[in-house]
């Protein structure tokens, strides 16, 4: 019986084998080159062929021991095409899948870090509830002020962000070459993004656009209160139009969202100034106008770090000590007064800046409003006004920031359709340290968002508590169904703590008459109320839930 049962398997096994290398000989004299074959295919073979070799070239063998062969080489196979399984060439399966392998049972697995990647965060419900709370503001300003929302991909192309060099932007890249050779980035601001979608369309937008955004934004740099190396950013944009008309209807909503969240001109001030200033002094020093967007990106670096510091980058670009004094003399005028004896009556930089004033005025926001040469903003594009929002007891780095950029179309090859544009970014994590610090964070944003809590006395009641529930959110509510068995005191006690308004009790009594128990959570009454017609109810109590 045993020699009967090893010669079968022996002449199973010789079968296999002979399949094989029939496969193999058919696939090298087919018409098909083998390197177009996967590696696994050449080698084994695949389930069809098997069947139809072991029917038409092994007449001989009994049906029964036909489909052993069969089932046999198809276990070979894989069952997919002649291609080996993953799961059998995957030699660590075993051990991810909680087994255990002979080369890792001594070993023990290294305990995962369950801390963020450092520069980033976590949002748990209660931080989802502030940022939501945030970007809800941040959306309602721009709705208000008539702009319409925009996206882009967190990930771009790596030259989207490579203009200038000398940016800081440039060397806080979180860039890499992707599995395409591709070199791509994750975005470090919104502008390049909004430039390459308004190109894309060839001049098909009509203008003035109106955009708002609030991405995600990626900068490997050092860490200090409110600045992360990843952060949420509010960005509001006008493409279109050329005059300071722009830049003061983007501080306006500015200023509109500070009131709305509490703050005031006493708390938050915003530096203005227009790089033409800087421009009509290096024109007036001798420097050409080629090396204005990289002295504009050293000047800023000046608020930063000492004059010493970047004394050699200036040097490279032919400013002396003795001019860049000069222009640090004229950082620190900080009055309309102080750039006309500077600048003389004729100045472009100056009307500009008046006309600005003005329409600030207009707008009733003039209080917010502090004029300071020294703000040139780090980014290359900038043309005409810029601006910063800055905590006035000097506690934390800049709220907010932006300003006009004429030009940027033309970095990325669009001279031939650049288009007028202001913006600026408003990032997350600064705004919420100063309200935090002012105590003018919401409270209560755990509560918000239950109306009723909904329970069965007994589980075979559980299916009449989901047909109530689905009434409630049907009608509009809220509603959150307690899914175990639960003691009504826990009950009460989880829906106290989330801030429900109400409680929908199932009973078996309740249930007889086709009726729920509603107890009001702040008014402490009870009431039955028919299932078929909580509608109704739920409709009466719209203001109490909304």
């Amino acid at each position: 019986m045993i020699d009967k049962t090893m010669n079968q398997v022996i002449g199973t096994m010789w079968l296999i084998a002979s399949i094989s290398a029939s496969f193999r000989r058919n696939v090298l004299s087919s018409s098909f080159q083998l390197a177009s074959f996967p590696a696994t295919a050449a080698r084994v073979p695949s389930s069809s062929f098997v069947t139809s070799t072991v029917q038409q070239q092994i007449p001989f063998i009994t049906k029964n021991r036909r489909t052993a062969v069969i089932a046999a080489a198809g276990a070979v196979s894989g069952g997919s095409g002649g291609r080996v399984s993953s799961a059998v060439q995957d030699k660590g399966l075993l051990e991810k899948t909680g087994g255990k392998s002979s080369s890792s049972s001594s070993s023990s697995q290294e305990k995962l870090n369950t801390n963020p990647v450092k520069g980033t965060r976590d949002f748990y419900p209660d931080d989802m509830r502030l940022r939501t709370w945030l970007f809800d503001h941040w959306r309602n300003v721009a709705s208000t002020f008539g702009f319409s929302e925009y996206d882009a991909p967190v990930l771009e192309s790596e030259a989207l962000y490579t203009r200038k060099a000398g940016e800081e932007v440039v060397d806080q890249l979180y860039n890499f070459q992707d599995k395409g050779n591709r070199k791509v980035a994750l975005r470090p601001e919104m502008t390049p993004s909004l430039a390459r979608m308004v190109m894309a369309k060839k001049g098909g937008l009509p203008l003035p656009l109106k955009w708002f955004s609030i991405p995600q934004c990626w900068r490997y740099e050092r860490m200090t209160r409110g600045r992360r190396r990843e952060h949420f950013q509010w960005n509001m944009d006008i493409w279109g139009v050329a005059e300071e008309r722009a830049e003061a209807e983007l501080i306006a909503a500015m200023v509109h969202f500070f009131k709305r969240v509490g703050l005031t001109s006493a708390d938050v001030g915003i530096k203005v100034n227009s790089r033409q200033v800087l421009s009509e002094v290096l024109t007036k020093l001798g420097v050409p106008p080629e090396k204005f967007a990289a002295t504009c990106v050293l000047v800023d670096k000046l608020e930063k770090v000492p004059l010493d510091a970047v004394q050699g980058d200036l040097e490279e670009l032919g400013l002396d000590r003795s001019i860049v004094e000069q222009v640090t003399e004229v950082l620190s005028i900080k009055t309309i007064e102080g750039l006309k004896k500077t600048l003389g009556d004729d100045s472009p930089a100056l009307k500009e800046l008046n006309n600005f004033i003005m329409l600030c005025e207009a707008y009733g926001i003039e209080d917010w409003i502090v004029l300071d040469a020294s703000v040139v903003r780090g980014l290359a594009y900038y043309t005409g006004i810029v601006f910063e929002a800055f905590d006035r007891t000097g506690q934390l780095r800049a709220i907010a920031g932006g300003g006009r950029y004429d030009k940027l179309l033309e970095t990325f090859g669009g001279k031939d359709n650049s288009i007028p544009a202001a913006g600026f970014g408003f990032g997350d994590a600064v705004i919420v340290e100063l309200l935090k610090e002012r105590n003018l964070l919401p409270t209560g944003l755990e509560n918000a968002g239950t109306d009723t809590v909904v329970f069965a006395m007994d589980a075979d009641l559980y299916p009449a508590a989901l047909k109530v529930a689905t009434i409630l959110r049907e009608a509009g509510q809220t509603v959150d169904v307690v899914l175990e068995a639960k003691k009504p005191k826990w009950v009460f006690k989880y829906s106290y703590r989330i801030g429900a308004k109400f409680c929908a009790i199932m009973g078996s009594d309740e249930y007889a008459n086709q009726e729920v128990q509603i107890k009001d959570l702040i008014g402490d009454e009870k009431l039955l109320v028919k299932i078929d017609s909580l509608s109704e109810w739920a409709s009466s109590n719209q203001s109490r839930t909304q």
